[in-house]
């Protein structure tokens, strides 16, 4: 065997196999294959934090493999993927498989494609160990601040909970943002909207008020609208000015890591571990028909808006074929990126734009279809001419006969648009998450016109708080100040999520009492770890530490000895201080004191303890009932958890009635037995009762539209 090249998925290795065809052999180390082990803490803060890592579990045969594969291999080249995480990988592979470190064997696949793959060959590097520090500097830092502050915040709160480096900041935003809409108090205020009919046309237009001959008029009451709707009786309605004028929009950049998961949040419903496992999939590669393996997308963790001048050749050919010359910018477009972002990569992109969705659609699974549609249009989009549209605003004045005499008036405004040219919105139009005015195109209007009314009255409104974040809009947040990097985002939202910090009702993301509670303890004893200018700062210095600047070390130092002093002053200042959650309190009292029981969480799971501890030491199991009767022996239904913690329901009367179902119990009677209904998946509503064997489909929740329409 001539060369070996190791990458970390085996779908990527795959589809690189088939560009490098015979003298290669390419093999995959299933992501990390040495690691900070879990069990401690691994990093000796005695001796400049020097890292103690080991084999991952499970990899041992795997890492004995590859010695083998590197023994009989005339060369090695280490193809991860192009970031800091990548480049950690080939270093850990190069240290544990016995490489030379100032061997050039590192190469980096921006695309998977044949050219990408040619040209990452032919451009092998050394492992950038100052981008490989800057990993392990991130992943000590994380390392440091868990495995300290993880046990604090359990004591003090609840066991097994976690506090994280950058997931505090992050629920931090979130519980903020519910303290402000807490305290927001709704202002009333009203408008006056009118319909209004031209000489030239049939079709209705809209305008509102907005002022009289003194200017602009707020109206913040009941009473001031029906004060103007009374100077409106009997008035003449007369066109007072038209303004017309030229509007051109222009395209959205191509995507980042960011954008894409709040494009794909808001357009295709997908959270942002769905959208990223899903970009993985694209670029390492499909089987396309007519073109065989190739990775259809650009690496997909990037904050960079940068393209190559060939994709953007081959973009714009292809935009002139098909749309024709006019639908390309006199001039190329080119985005800036943010100040703080990495330019190593470029921004996420087809590898081949003329293979459009469609062609593509038969190979891939639907989520793949849908996403890559969503970047291949974005990125076609990015590259054509503005959106060039007619705008008209109008002026109307309103006025009775006595008004009209001593030149006073009401004024209405109505604005519209017509599309003089289409140019990147035939492909694509990006999303937002605010909403957009409401315009459409006005009838024909001259100064002068008198106006037919049609409609006119007030309507009452109220200031709305400020929007819960979603997970895009978070997402958005976090890049905006810093916090976090393209490859975390996903990461951030799984774990304060996963850990009940914050439950997701319907798209937005609401701080349980339990996020709250850990928000607190750590504003209130650790300001600098929720604090985002800090934490913005920090990503900062491993930035630096990443371009040669700073020394990591020193940084950890800079960063740490500061935070243990803080530990140490928290544990003293805190000394037997316990948050109870008004979620944790129980209305089952105790058998031996009669105080209310409490949820607790211990080794095998939530039980019930008293909590006069330690005077009294009451606890017992903890059992969710159901109103559902068994069907077998007519006992009560309970909630229970399977050893991989599923939820499914069975007898309180085990082990003497075995019966446990995964159906959900109701508390609805059967009609032929008259026993417990269960709803199963699929929407049916079923007996239990073998011999009865009733079902039925469930009824669908009425929408409130339709109960309001009953």
């Amino acid at each position: 065997m001539a060369n070996l090249v190791i990458v970390e998925s085996p779908s990527k290795a795959k589809t690189i196999q088939k560009y490098l065809g015979q003298g290669y052999k390419v093999a995959a180390s299933v992501g990390h294959i040495r690691d900070l082990p879990a069990a401690k803490l691994s990093v000796d803060v005695k001796h400049d934090f020097a890292p103690k890592y080991a084999i991952v579990k499970g990899k041992e045969k795997l890492v004995k493999e590859l010695k083998a594969l590197v023994e009989k291999a005339d060369r090695v080249y280490l193809a991860t993927d192009p970031d800091r995480e990548g480049e950690a990988i080939s270093w850990h592979l190069a240290t544990v498989l016995g490489l030379d470190m100032n061997d050039k064997n590192r190469v980096k696949f921006n695309e998977i494609n044949r050219s990408g793959v040619e040209k990452g060959m032919a451009n092998p590097e050394k492992i950038d160990l100052d981008l490989v520090d800057a990993q392990q500097a991130r992943r000590i830092l994380d390392r440091l601040v868990g495995y300290k502050l993880s046990p604090f915040v359990s004591q003090k709160i609840r066991r097994g909970l976690s506090a994280g480096r950058v997931q505090s900041v992050a629920l931090r935003l979130i519980v903020d943002r519910e303290e402000e809409i807490r305290a927001f108090r709704p202002e009333e205020y009203w408008s006056i909207d009118a319909k209004f009919l031209a000489p030239s046309s049939r079709r209705a237009f809209s305008a509102a008020f907005a002022g009289d001959e003194t200017g602009k008029v707020e109206i913040r009451t009941e009473a001031q609208a029906n004060a103007v709707l009374s100077r409106l009786e009997n008035a003449a309605y007369t066109v007072a000015s038209v303004k017309k004028g030229t509007r051109r929009r222009q395209p959205a950049p191509p995507f980042t890591t960011s954008t894409l998961q709040q494009e794909a949040s808001r357009k295709l419903g997908f959270q942002g571990k769905r959208t990223m496992r899903i970009a993985q999939e694209l670029y390492e590669g499909v089987e396309v028909e007519g073109y065989g393996a190739m990775g259809l997308i650009t690496y997909m963790r990037t904050d960079s808006l940068r393209i190559s001048e060939e994709s953007r050749a081959a973009g714009n050919a292809f935009i002139e074929a098909t749309y024709g010359r006019n639908y390309l910018p006199e001039k190329p477009r080119y985005y800036k990126s943010r100040a703080n972002a990495q330019d190593g990569h470029e921004a996420i992109r087809p590898t081949v734009p003329s293979l459009t969705p469609e062609q593509a659609k038969a190979s891939l699974s639907a989520d793949q279809y849908k996403l890559y549609a969503l970047i291949w249009k974005r990125f076609m989009a990015s590259l054509m001419a503005n959106c060039v549209q007619d705008t008209v605003r109008a002026e109307i004045h309103g006025a009775n006969a006595a008004d009209a005499a001593a030149g006073r008036y009401c004024l209405f405004t109505a604005a519209g648009y017509t599309v003089r040219f289409d140019g990147y919105t035939k492909v694509y139009v990006a999303g937002t998450d605010e909403e957009e005015e409401d315009e459409s195109a006005l009838p024909a209007l001259t100064a002068g016109d008198a106006l037919k009314l049609k409609d006119l009255g007030g309507n009452q409104h109220f200031t709305q708080p400020p929007a819960r974040y979603t997970e895009a809009s978070l997402v958005k947040k976090l890049e905006e100040t810093g916090v976090g990097r393209p490859s975390t985002y996903v990461s951030i939202v799984s774990t304060i999520t996963g850990r009940e910090y914050v439950t997701r009702e319907q798209k937005q993301l609401k701080p349980t009492e339990l996020g709250e509670a850990v928000t607190k303890l750590l504003k209130e004893q650790f300001p600098n770890i929720v604090n985002v200018k800090f934490t913005a700062n920090m990503e900062n210095d491993l930035d630096r530490v990443e371009h040669g600047e700073v020394d990591y070390v020193a940084m950890l130092h800079a960063f740490y000895d500061g935070f243990d002093e803080e530990l140490k002053k928290a544990k003293e200042k805190t000394q037997g201080m316990k948050i109870q959650l008004q979620e944790d309190v129980t209305d089952i009292p105790c058998e031996k004191c009669g105080r209310m029981m409490v949820v607790k969480t211990g080794r095998y799971g939530k039980f019930l303890a008293c909590p006069g501890y330690p005077e009294c030491k009451n606890t017992k199991p903890l059992v969710v009932e159901t109103a559902a009767r068994c069907p077998k022996c007519g006992g009560r239904v309970i909630q229970k958890k399977s050893k991989r913690g599923y939820t499914f329901y069975g007898c309180d009367h085990y082990p003497d009635c075995n019966f446990m179902t995964w159906d959900v119990p109701t508390d609805e009677t059967c009609p032929q037995c008259g026993k417990s209904l269960f709803k199963r998946r699929g929407g049916l509503i079923v007996c239990e009762d073998e011999a009865c064997g009733y079902s039925r489909k469930a009824e669908r929740k009425r929408r409130k539209k339709d109960e309001a329409e009953a």
